[in-house]
């Protein structure tokens, strides 16, 4: 969606928070390999989720990088992000790529990946320690956004 509206020039955005987001549906990383029969989302299930929004395209050349935001080749003008992924998560590899492709883009970046974590995990256990420090960081992260006049950056 941000991608689509920097190409547009409209909505202006303002920060994008990303938790564990899916953004390749190529599945070469090594965690989408690692990652695989835990009950949560993993190999299969992603395989699946590309394939329900894609179709026979998902990790076909064509795929546009509207549907799987790690296929654009420029991420600049991307407003301020806000990434998070635990280690044990099926999209680790490709979110810390993302969130160094950003960087280099000039986007500012804000990523955490929590060890021991993983997909949605703060969903599974809210009233573990991890899954307290994951809220709050977040909910920093989008308070701090909230409270930055626009234009300005971080």
């Amino acid at each position: 969606m941000a991608l689509l509206a920097r190409d547009r020039g409209n909505p202006p955005l303002a920060f994008q928070m990303l938790p564990y987001p899916m953004l390749d549906d190529r599945n070469t990383t090594p965690s989408s390999h690692e990652i695989t029969g835990i009950g949560i989302w993993d190999r299969a299930a992603n395989l699946q989720g590309w394939q329900s929004l894609l179709g026979e395209r998902a990790g076909i050349d064509e795929v546009d990088a509207y549907a799987a935001p790690a296929r654009a080749e420029d991420l600049s003008g991307l407003p301020p992000t806000y990434l998070d992924v635990g280690e044990l998560d099926l999209f680790r590899d490709e979110n810390i790529a993302f969130a160094n492709r950003l960087m280099q883009a000039g986007v500012p970046v804000e990523l955490h990946v929590y060890p021991g974590g993983i997909h949605a995990g703060e969903l599974l256990a809210p009233d573990a320690e991890l899954s307290a420090r994951i809220v709050g960081y977040r909910t920093d992260a989008l308070t701090r956004a909230l409270n930055t006049p626009p234009g300005t950056g971080r």
